[in-house]
């Protein structure tokens, strides 16, 4: 589609469906006292109908805003503010800094990720080494690795998906004991450290106890209740019982298991069970409602609450998540999160981020509790928000917001029985909230051809393209509070998805990466962003110190080290793996060391895959990096294998899938692959012929974007174009009457 078509559309858009999902965000307002109002032109780009309810329009900006700010899509991010203020006072029983030890996933109970260590500065980063590095499962290539390292009295304890525990010397990397379940492969994220036991969970839905000193198991109990799938969260140990997670199945749920016994103490389902919240399920359609709690939880030891972030509404599988039309109601306690008392299992309070949620924005992530200073008081906070991009800061003993939220009007979609309205925080998002064909930053732009719009677009059996999408904004990260800027650091990713009322998917060719957010939780406003070449929303968790450096890993295999007050690179480090865990500190004889575990993930890159136990410190004896493995595509990729132009005559057939080596006899127009061949490999210069058969009913086209100037314009059944590829590259294009079909050509 040209730029003239693509504008026409997008205003069309924007005026039925987006101006009114745009408009619900007119609630995010700032705090500052000196504030102005941007006119119409300066902030939407030219091409875009301008609307009198665009949420551009209503919001208030401060004074230190740039015009159409970045995550409506349309230009560059803000500079840095440089609003960090200090909030030393943390509670001892939930939120010590970790030091010498680094005792469980999230460093402390309130799941900060900041250490007091500071041996390692911006000023001398440049000097760390390897210490040393552990290959824990022999070189393996073959899983992918979430388990985020713990620590404790020099000793490194961690969990591969081959099912195995591994304890390993903190200074030498030698390993002191593995433990073996025996069960299976199995993702997991974590083990927890008890007074005498590690705590794991593993395949067949089971949780060991493994003897802390020499490694042998001590007991072994198997999770037997309905609905439950799988066991991937990391667990945390807590006051004599251990706490995780269900995930994947029909009916999630987080327990408490007696950590001397194994015996379930409590579980508490994630769709509501009793009284008037189980009324928000129609009919019995929570019985199959999902609502797992795919992440370990928080925990306030000076209030006896645990806090688990629940998942989307399923509706009995992953692909139904997107079809709300048999759930009608608010589906709690899917999309929220819930403080559980810690003894009895039972909810004290609860707070939903999306009412029936169709887009799978499920906002699961470890939430983050911090005592920070509100309008000269100091307030006991937990934060809370990850895949759907805003970020909601409320009271960690209440749940009632701190930072102003309101509920606003959304687009309406009578058959997925959408929710009236959506909560919406005062403040900045940390994603971008739209896709636009004009955004600077091709990964905010939409695939052409779809239909695309904001967040909260709803949708049925059209595809529709909205940001931020089911792999976008933050996921399942794990966010960093560092005490001494005040400022939640929040690695996220700019991955756009399509919709229909039968599932979600990832346009191929889509372009994608990520950012770096530093919040300013009292304001719930963005003090300084960086844009990142990689998504960092998958298990990229970021580690910040009071030495002043933050560490995150990306999926091309590098450890970055950063300056807490402005994101500036200091140091890279490659891994030989993707890097989807968080990074830790520890010290051993006043030596400060940071660990990572990289062994690559399936989402959203499919990164390399490994078992690097990395050990890193001041002058560290290692000094050549890992063998760089192939990093993964930018682009949303297609894996079909090419097909020579010289053996099809350089002719792509539409609207036919490439079946037996020629095109299908009859026409396709379903799937995504209805390009015969769908990727063509070809010499530059050489000239394609795209061609509609004349027995297709369809009309069809191709068109490539963001590059390659590939047009066809619509091709009625017996009509052909042709375009000749110049320049190498790859160029992927599309049908505009079935945007879905996707093709690649490769110039050679």
């Amino acid at each position: 589609m040209n730029d003239t078509r693509a504008k026409a559309a997008h205003a069309l858009r924007l005026s039925v469906a987006g101006a009114a999902v745009l408009a619900l965000l007119a609630a995010c307002g700032g705090d500052d006292k000196k504030e102005t109002r941007l006119t119409a032109d300066e902030v939407v780009p030219a091409g875009i109908q301008k609307q009198a309810d665009h949420w551009l329009f209503q919001r208030t900006w401060g004074e230190d805003d740039e015009p159409g700010h970045w995550f409506a899509g349309w230009t560059k991010p803000k500079k840095y503010l440089g609003k960090e203020k200090a909030e030393p006072t943390q509670p001892d029983d939930c939120c010590s800094a970790t030091g010498a030890d680094s005792p469980m996933v999230g460093g402390n109970y309130g799941q900060q990720s900041y250490s007091s260590l500071a041996r390692i500065t911006p000023a001398n980063l440049n000097l760390v080494r390897g210490a040393w590095v552990n290959n824990v499962e022999g070189g393996a290539t073959n899983q992918s690795q979430q388990s985020t390292v713990v620590a404790e009295n020099g000793v490194l304890y961690v969990k591969t998906s081959q099912g195995n525990v591994h304890a390993v010397n903190g200074k030498t990397g030698a390993k002191i004991w593995t433990f073996t379940s025996g069960d299976g492969n199995a993702l997991q994220r974590g083990v927890a450290i008890g007074p005498k036991h590690i705590y794991a969970t593993g395949a067949g839905k089971n949780v060991y106890a493994i003897d802390k000193a020499n490694g042998n198991l001590v007991w072994k109990k198997t999770i037997v209740d309905a609905g439950v799938s799988g066991l991937k969260t990391a667990v945390i140990y807590y006051n004599g019982f251990i706490h995780f997670g269900t995930t994947d199945g029909a009916l999630g749920s987080a327990y408490a298991l007696n950590a001397e016994t194994g015996d379930v103490a409590w579980k508490f389902a994630g769709v509501a069970q009793e009284g008037d919240d189980a009324k928000t399920w129609e009919g019995e359609s929570g019985l199959q409602g999902g609502a797992s709690p795919w992440m370990h939880p928080a925990v306030d030891p000076g209030a006896n609450l645990v806090y688990y972030t629940f998942g989307n509404a399923r509706q009995g599988g992953a692909m139904s998540a997107t079809n709300g039309s048999a759930r009608g109601g608010s589906n709690l306690y899917a999309n929220s999160i819930v403080a559980i008392d810690a003894t009895t299992g039972k909810r004290k309070w609860h707070f939903q981020s999306i009412h029936h949620d169709i887009w799978d924005l499920d906002n699961v992530h470890a939430p983050v509790l911090a005592d920070i200073t509100v309008a000269g008081k100091l307030r006991k906070a937990v934060f809370y928000g990850s895949k759907g991009g805003l970020l909601f800061v409320l009271d960690r003993l209440t749940g009632e917001p701190i930072i102003g939220v309101e509920e606003q009007p959304v687009p309406q979609e009578a058959r997925q029985k959408t929710w009236p309205t959506q909560p919406i925080p005062k403040g900045d998002p940390f994603s971008i909230m739209c896709v636009n064909p004009e955004a600077e930053n091709l990964a905010h732009r939409p695939v052409p051809n779809y239909d695309y719009g904001c967040v909260y677009t709803p949708f049925w059996d059209t595809p529709v393209t909205s940001a931020p999408g089911t792999g976008g904004a933050a996921d399942w990260n794990a966010y960093s509070f560092n005490r001494d800027t005040g400022l939640l650091y929040i690695g996220a990713g700019n991955i756009n998805s399509g919709f229909t009322n039968t599932g979600f998917f990832r346009p191929a060719g889509e372009v994608r990466n990520g950012r770096i957010v530093a919040m300013d939780p009292r304001t719930n406003r963005i003090a300084w962003e960086r844009d990142m070449p990689w998504s960092l929303a998958h298990g990229n968790g970021i580690l910040s110190t009071k030495g002043g450096v933050m560490f995150i890993g990306q999926p091309d295999g590098n450890l970055l080290g950063l300056d807490v007050k402005t994101g500036a690179e200091l140091w890279r480090f490659q891994t030989g793996a993707g890097v989807h865990t968080t990074p830790i500190t520890y010290e051993i004889d006043g030596e400060q060391y940071v660990a990572v575990f990289a062994g690559g993930n399936g989402l959203p890159y499919n990164s390399p895959q490994g078992d690097f136990l990395w050990s890193f410190k001041i002058n560290g004896a290692i000094t050549t990096q890992a063998a760089t493995p192939t990093a993964p595509p930018v682009r949303q990729p297609i894996t079909t294998a090419a097909v020579s132009g010289d053996a099809v005559g350089t002719v792509v057939t539409l609207g036919r899938t490439w079946t037996n080596n020629a095109p299908s006899p009859t026409e396709v127009v379903t799937g995504d692959a209805s390009f015969a061949p769908r990727v063509l490999s070809i010499r530059a210069g050489q000239t394609v012929t795209f061609t509609n058969p004349s027995a297709n009913a369809s009309n069809h086209c191709a068109t490539t974007f963001y590059d390659g100037g590939l047009d066809t314009g619509v091709l009625r059944p017996g009509q052909s174009a042709t375009h000749t590829f110049t320049t190498p590259g790859e160029y992927f294009f599309n049908d505009c009457v079935y945007p879905r079909q996707t093709g690649k050509i490769i110039v050679q």
